[in-house]
């Protein structure tokens, strides 16, 4: 088995309110900076053991939609390297 770190990104999907975004665009804006749009996201870190990379996206896809991520107002990403 090879060690991995598993990195999950989860974000609201376009359309879907976020406040906290919201907040720091116009706090970025009012200090100068010309933004189109700004999301905030979670990033998860996870580090696991696996016979391949395969197996450890798969596991780290498995735990965004179990549990990392809601899929009705969460979209999400998994990259994945070798530690």
């Amino acid at each position: 088995m090879t060690g991995y770190t598993a990195t999950v990104t989860v974000r609201l999907k376009r359309g879907v309110l976020d406040p906290e975004a919201e907040t720091t665009k116009r706090a970025l804006e009012r200090l100068g900076f010309d933004l189109e749009d700004l999301r905030s996201a979670d990033r998860f870190e996870v580090d696991l053991q696996a016979d391949d990379v395969e197996e450890a996206a798969d596991r780290a896809e498995e735990m965004a939609e179990r549990l990392l991520a809601n899929p009705t107002i969460h979209d999400y990403d998994v990259a994945v390297a070798e530690r």
